[in-house]
Protein backbone atom coordinates (compact mmCIF):
# COMPACT_ATOMS: atom_id res chain seq x y z
CA UNK A 1 0.00 0.00 0.00
CA UNK A 2 1.65 3.26 -1.30
CA UNK A 3 1.24 6.18 1.50
CA UNK A 4 1.10 9.64 0.37
CA UNK A 5 2.63 12.64 2.67
CA UNK A 6 0.44 15.03 2.91
CA UNK A 7 1.96 18.56 2.23
CA UNK A 8 3.67 20.32 5.37
CA UNK A 9 1.84 23.64 6.38
CA UNK A 10 3.23 26.57 7.81
CA UNK A 11 2.78 26.89 11.81
CA UNK A 12 -0.44 29.56 12.49
CA UNK A 13 1.53 31.98 14.80
CA UNK A 14 -1.52 34.83 14.08
CA UNK A 15 1.53 37.20 13.29
CA UNK A 16 2.53 36.23 9.69
CA UNK A 17 5.67 36.18 10.54
CA UNK A 18 8.73 34.87 7.88
CA UNK A 19 9.96 31.91 7.79
CA UNK A 20 14.12 32.19 9.04
CA UNK A 21 16.20 33.11 6.16
CA UNK A 22 18.90 29.63 5.23
CA UNK A 23 22.19 30.20 6.81
CA UNK A 24 21.21 32.77 9.12
CA UNK A 25 20.11 31.56 12.96
CA UNK A 26 16.27 32.77 14.14
CA UNK A 27 16.23 36.18 15.53
CA UNK A 28 15.08 34.26 19.18
CA UNK A 29 18.39 32.44 18.83
CA UNK A 30 20.33 35.60 18.28
CA UNK A 31 18.77 37.19 21.21
CA UNK A 32 20.01 33.88 23.67
CA UNK A 33 22.59 34.25 22.56
CA UNK A 34 23.55 37.76 23.54
CA UNK A 35 21.73 37.02 26.87
CA UNK A 36 24.36 34.52 27.60
CA UNK A 37 27.14 36.31 26.39
CA UNK A 38 26.07 39.08 28.54
CA UNK A 39 25.24 36.76 31.72
CA UNK A 40 29.13 34.73 31.35
CA UNK A 41 30.65 38.26 31.05
CA UNK A 42 28.93 39.68 34.06
CA UNK A 43 30.97 38.39 36.52
CA UNK A 44 34.16 40.12 34.83
CA UNK A 45 32.41 43.12 34.50
CA UNK A 46 31.32 43.55 37.90
CA UNK A 47 35.10 43.27 38.91
CA UNK A 48 35.91 45.61 36.77
CA UNK A 49 33.03 47.80 37.57
CA UNK A 50 34.34 47.39 41.53
CA UNK A 51 38.26 48.26 41.09
CA UNK A 52 38.13 50.47 38.35
CA UNK A 53 34.91 52.77 37.73
CA UNK A 54 34.19 52.97 41.51
CA UNK A 55 37.34 54.17 42.82
CA UNK A 56 37.27 56.99 39.95
CA UNK A 57 33.66 57.98 40.47
CA UNK A 58 34.50 58.09 44.39
CA UNK A 59 37.39 60.28 43.64
CA UNK A 60 35.66 62.55 41.73
CA UNK A 61 33.08 63.12 44.20
CA UNK A 62 35.79 63.25 47.36
CA UNK A 63 37.15 66.29 45.27
CA UNK A 64 34.41 68.81 45.25
CA UNK A 65 33.46 67.82 48.47
CA UNK A 66 34.66 68.67 51.85
CA UNK A 67 35.67 65.29 53.62
CA UNK A 68 36.11 65.25 57.33
CA UNK A 69 38.11 61.69 58.97
CA UNK A 70 36.14 60.90 61.96
CA UNK A 71 35.61 58.04 64.05
CA UNK A 72 33.34 56.41 62.14
CA UNK A 73 34.95 56.60 58.49
CA UNK A 74 34.85 59.86 56.25
CA UNK A 75 32.07 62.35 56.24
CA UNK A 76 31.29 64.42 53.30
CA UNK A 77 30.43 67.84 54.32
CA UNK A 78 29.06 70.89 51.80
CA UNK A 79 30.16 70.64 48.01
CA UNK A 80 33.81 73.00 47.51
CA UNK A 81 35.86 74.02 45.44
CA UNK A 82 38.27 74.41 47.36
CA UNK A 83 40.71 71.36 46.92
CA UNK A 84 41.41 72.18 43.38
CA UNK A 85 41.77 75.84 44.23
CA UNK A 86 44.46 75.20 46.68
CA UNK A 87 46.16 72.62 44.56
CA UNK A 88 46.08 75.16 41.36
CA UNK A 89 47.99 77.51 43.79
CA UNK A 90 50.41 75.86 45.86
CA UNK A 91 54.25 75.82 44.06
CA UNK A 92 54.43 72.20 45.61
CA UNK A 93 52.25 70.81 42.66
CA UNK A 94 54.04 73.02 40.18
CA UNK A 95 57.32 71.25 40.89
CA UNK A 96 55.79 68.08 40.38
CA UNK A 97 54.09 68.89 37.60
CA UNK A 98 57.39 69.39 35.66
CA UNK A 99 59.55 67.08 37.15
CA UNK A 100 56.87 64.26 35.78
CA UNK A 101 56.60 65.73 32.55
CA UNK A 102 60.06 66.04 32.13
CA UNK A 103 61.15 62.94 32.98
CA UNK A 104 57.91 61.81 30.37
CA UNK A 105 59.38 63.38 27.82
CA UNK A 106 63.02 62.57 27.82
CA UNK A 107 62.73 58.64 28.88
CA UNK A 108 59.58 58.04 26.64
CA UNK A 109 61.74 59.54 23.71
CA UNK A 110 65.08 57.41 24.75
CA UNK A 111 63.25 54.51 24.87
CA UNK A 112 61.75 55.30 21.60
CA UNK A 113 65.15 55.62 19.62
CA UNK A 114 67.17 52.94 21.74
CA UNK A 115 63.75 50.48 21.53
CA UNK A 116 63.58 51.48 17.23
CA UNK A 117 67.45 50.42 17.02
CA UNK A 118 67.41 47.63 19.37
CA UNK A 119 64.60 45.84 17.09
CA UNK A 120 66.41 46.70 13.80
CA UNK A 121 69.59 45.15 14.91
CA UNK A 122 67.16 41.68 16.05
CA UNK A 123 65.43 41.56 12.98
CA UNK A 124 68.91 40.63 11.14
CA UNK A 125 69.72 38.45 13.51
CA UNK A 126 69.18 34.67 12.46
CA UNK A 127 69.02 31.72 15.35
CA UNK A 128 70.62 34.27 18.20
CA UNK A 129 67.58 36.30 18.17
CA UNK A 130 66.04 34.02 20.74
CA UNK A 131 68.36 34.20 23.19
CA UNK A 132 68.89 37.90 23.47
CA UNK A 133 65.35 38.35 23.35
CA UNK A 134 65.25 36.78 26.68
CA UNK A 135 68.05 38.31 27.83
CA UNK A 136 66.05 41.90 26.87
CA UNK A 137 62.75 40.65 28.91
CA UNK A 138 65.29 39.97 32.39
CA UNK A 139 65.02 44.11 33.06
CA UNK A 140 61.68 44.34 32.04
CA UNK A 141 60.10 41.10 33.82
CA UNK A 142 61.65 42.56 36.92
CA UNK A 143 59.07 44.16 39.07
CA UNK A 144 59.64 47.71 39.48
CA UNK A 145 60.39 47.88 43.46
CA UNK A 146 63.20 45.19 43.27
CA UNK A 147 64.49 46.95 39.94
CA UNK A 148 64.25 50.38 41.74
CA UNK A 149 66.27 48.51 45.03
CA UNK A 150 68.82 46.68 42.79
CA UNK A 151 69.31 50.41 41.50
CA UNK A 152 69.68 52.09 44.65
CA UNK A 153 72.64 49.85 46.06
CA UNK A 154 74.31 50.51 42.69
CA UNK A 155 74.13 54.14 43.09
CA UNK A 156 75.07 54.21 46.77
CA UNK A 157 77.37 57.15 47.38
CA UNK A 158 79.21 54.91 49.79
CA UNK A 159 79.42 51.32 48.63
CA UNK A 160 77.40 51.60 45.21
CA UNK A 161 79.30 50.41 42.01
CA UNK A 162 78.34 53.60 39.64
CA UNK A 163 80.04 56.20 42.54
CA UNK A 164 82.61 53.12 42.99
CA UNK A 165 83.48 53.44 38.86
CA UNK A 166 83.05 57.67 38.90
CA UNK A 167 86.10 57.70 41.68
CA UNK A 168 88.08 55.81 39.55
CA UNK A 169 87.57 57.00 36.14
CA UNK A 170 86.64 60.95 37.32
CA UNK A 171 89.21 60.84 40.70
CA UNK A 172 85.69 61.51 42.78
CA UNK A 173 82.69 59.78 44.27
CA UNK A 174 79.64 61.46 43.41
CA UNK A 175 76.83 61.38 45.67
CA UNK A 176 74.16 60.89 42.99
CA UNK A 177 71.18 60.59 44.07
CA UNK A 178 71.80 62.95 47.09
CA UNK A 179 72.17 65.60 44.46
CA UNK A 180 68.77 67.02 42.18
CA UNK A 181 70.21 67.11 38.68
CA UNK A 182 72.11 63.63 39.07
CA UNK A 183 69.03 62.11 40.69
CA UNK A 184 66.84 63.00 37.55
CA UNK A 185 69.06 61.45 35.87
CA UNK A 186 69.67 58.43 37.10
CA UNK A 187 66.06 57.89 37.26
CA UNK A 188 65.88 58.23 33.81
CA UNK A 189 68.40 55.62 32.83
CA UNK A 190 67.11 53.19 35.60
CA UNK A 191 64.08 53.93 33.37
CA UNK A 192 65.48 53.64 30.29
CA UNK A 193 67.09 49.60 31.58
CA UNK A 194 63.72 48.65 31.81
CA UNK A 195 61.65 49.63 29.71
CA UNK A 196 63.24 49.72 26.79
CA UNK A 197 63.07 46.05 26.23
CA UNK A 198 59.27 46.56 25.68
CA UNK A 199 59.67 48.97 23.05
CA UNK A 200 62.03 47.35 21.09
CA UNK A 201 59.65 43.69 21.25
CA UNK A 202 56.66 46.02 20.05
CA UNK A 203 58.72 47.31 17.29
CA UNK A 204 59.70 43.98 16.22
CA UNK A 205 56.44 42.42 16.06
CA UNK A 206 55.75 45.22 13.92
CA UNK A 207 59.06 44.45 11.81
CA UNK A 208 58.28 40.86 11.28
CA UNK A 209 54.28 41.83 9.99
CA UNK A 210 55.99 44.16 7.23
CA UNK A 211 55.73 42.76 3.71
CA UNK A 212 58.49 41.96 2.04
CA UNK A 213 57.68 43.27 -1.93
CA UNK A 214 58.36 46.97 -0.69
CA UNK A 215 61.86 46.69 0.35
CA UNK A 216 61.91 44.45 -2.59
CA UNK A 217 60.49 47.41 -5.21
CA UNK A 218 62.60 49.80 -3.28
CA UNK A 219 66.25 47.95 -3.85
CA UNK A 220 64.88 47.92 -7.75
CA UNK A 221 64.70 51.65 -7.59
CA UNK A 222 68.12 52.21 -5.96
CA UNK A 223 67.17 53.08 -2.49
CA UNK A 224 70.06 52.62 -0.32
CA UNK A 225 69.52 51.60 3.86
CA UNK A 226 69.21 54.99 5.55
CA UNK A 227 66.20 55.86 2.27
CA UNK A 228 64.62 52.59 2.99
CA UNK A 229 64.27 53.12 6.17
CA UNK A 230 62.06 56.60 6.39
CA UNK A 231 61.04 56.26 3.53
CA UNK A 232 59.36 52.24 3.91
CA UNK A 233 60.19 51.46 7.32
CA UNK A 234 58.48 53.88 9.06
CA UNK A 235 55.88 55.00 7.56
CA UNK A 236 54.68 51.75 7.67
CA UNK A 237 55.28 51.04 11.36
CA UNK A 238 53.93 54.38 12.57
CA UNK A 239 50.55 52.71 14.22
CA UNK A 240 53.12 50.01 16.26
CA UNK A 241 55.04 53.10 17.17
CA UNK A 242 51.88 55.38 18.11
CA UNK A 243 50.60 52.25 20.73
CA UNK A 244 54.06 52.24 21.60
CA UNK A 245 54.13 55.57 22.58
CA UNK A 246 50.85 55.28 23.80
CA UNK A 247 51.18 53.02 26.24
CA UNK A 248 54.84 54.45 27.45
CA UNK A 249 53.58 58.06 28.48
CA UNK A 250 50.84 56.82 30.25
CA UNK A 251 53.03 54.68 32.17
CA UNK A 252 55.73 57.33 32.65
CA UNK A 253 53.15 60.00 34.02
CA UNK A 254 51.81 57.79 36.42
CA UNK A 255 55.64 56.78 37.51
CA UNK A 256 55.26 56.46 41.44
CA UNK A 257 57.52 53.03 42.33
CA UNK A 258 60.68 54.17 41.06
CA UNK A 259 61.09 57.41 42.84
CA UNK A 260 59.60 56.32 45.72
CA UNK A 261 62.23 53.63 46.36
CA UNK A 262 65.13 55.62 44.46
CA UNK A 263 64.76 59.00 46.35
CA UNK A 264 61.55 59.24 47.81
CA UNK A 265 60.92 62.03 46.04
CA UNK A 266 64.11 63.75 47.42
CA UNK A 267 66.71 65.11 47.62
CA UNK A 268 63.57 67.68 48.84
CA UNK A 269 60.86 67.39 45.81
CA UNK A 270 63.52 67.19 43.38
CA UNK A 271 62.16 63.89 41.83
CA UNK A 272 58.68 64.20 43.07
CA UNK A 273 56.48 62.64 41.05
CA UNK A 274 52.47 63.67 41.04
CA UNK A 275 52.01 60.37 42.37
CA UNK A 276 54.53 60.64 44.71
CA UNK A 277 52.75 64.42 45.88
CA UNK A 278 48.90 62.55 46.00
CA UNK A 279 50.36 59.38 47.90
CA UNK A 280 51.73 62.16 50.63
CA UNK A 281 48.25 64.65 50.58
CA UNK A 282 46.31 61.72 50.91
CA UNK A 283 48.31 58.99 53.03
CA UNK A 284 50.24 61.39 54.88
CA UNK A 285 48.19 64.13 55.75
CA UNK A 286 44.88 62.47 55.18
CA UNK A 287 43.77 65.43 53.13
CA UNK A 288 41.22 63.22 51.21
CA UNK A 289 39.75 65.87 49.17
CA UNK A 290 43.34 66.81 48.51
CA UNK A 291 44.51 63.63 47.43
CA UNK A 292 41.34 63.01 45.03
CA UNK A 293 41.84 66.22 43.28
CA UNK A 294 45.41 65.67 42.50
CA UNK A 295 44.12 61.85 41.42
CA UNK A 296 41.37 63.51 39.21
CA UNK A 297 43.78 66.49 37.89
CA UNK A 298 46.52 63.87 36.87
CA UNK A 299 43.77 61.57 35.35
CA UNK A 300 42.38 64.67 33.19
CA UNK A 301 45.53 65.49 31.70
CA UNK A 302 46.61 62.06 30.83
CA UNK A 303 43.03 61.70 28.93
CA UNK A 304 43.64 65.32 27.15
CA UNK A 305 47.48 64.61 26.40
CA UNK A 306 45.96 60.79 24.74
CA UNK A 307 43.53 62.14 22.75
CA UNK A 308 45.59 65.10 21.24
CA UNK A 309 48.43 62.43 20.37
CA UNK A 310 45.53 60.18 19.12
CA UNK A 311 44.09 63.26 17.24
CA UNK A 312 47.72 64.34 15.70
CA UNK A 313 48.26 60.41 14.75
CA UNK A 314 44.66 60.36 13.03
CA UNK A 315 45.06 63.27 10.90
CA UNK A 316 48.67 62.53 10.22
CA UNK A 317 47.18 59.43 8.54
CA UNK A 318 44.30 60.63 7.03
CA UNK A 319 46.62 63.20 5.24
CA UNK A 320 49.25 60.88 4.15
CA UNK A 321 46.37 58.89 2.89
CA UNK A 322 45.09 60.92 0.59
CA UNK A 323 48.74 61.96 -0.84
Amino acid sequence: MSHVKAPATAPEDGGGSAAPTPGRPPVSLNRRRVRAGWLFASPALLVVAAVTVFPVVFSLVLSFWEVRLEYGGLRLGSPTLGHYEALLTHSEWYRALAFTLGFTVVSVTVELVLGTLTALVLERLGAARGWILALLLLPWALINVIAAQLWSYLFNGTYGAVSWLCEQLLGTQPDILGQPVPAMAAMVVVDVWKTTPFVAIVVLAGLMLLPGDVYEAAEIDGANAWTTFWQVTLPQLRPIVAIAVLFRILQAFGIFDLPFVLTQGGPGTATQSVAILGYRVLFQNLDFGGGAAVAVTTAVMVLACCLLFLRVFRAHVDEEGRA
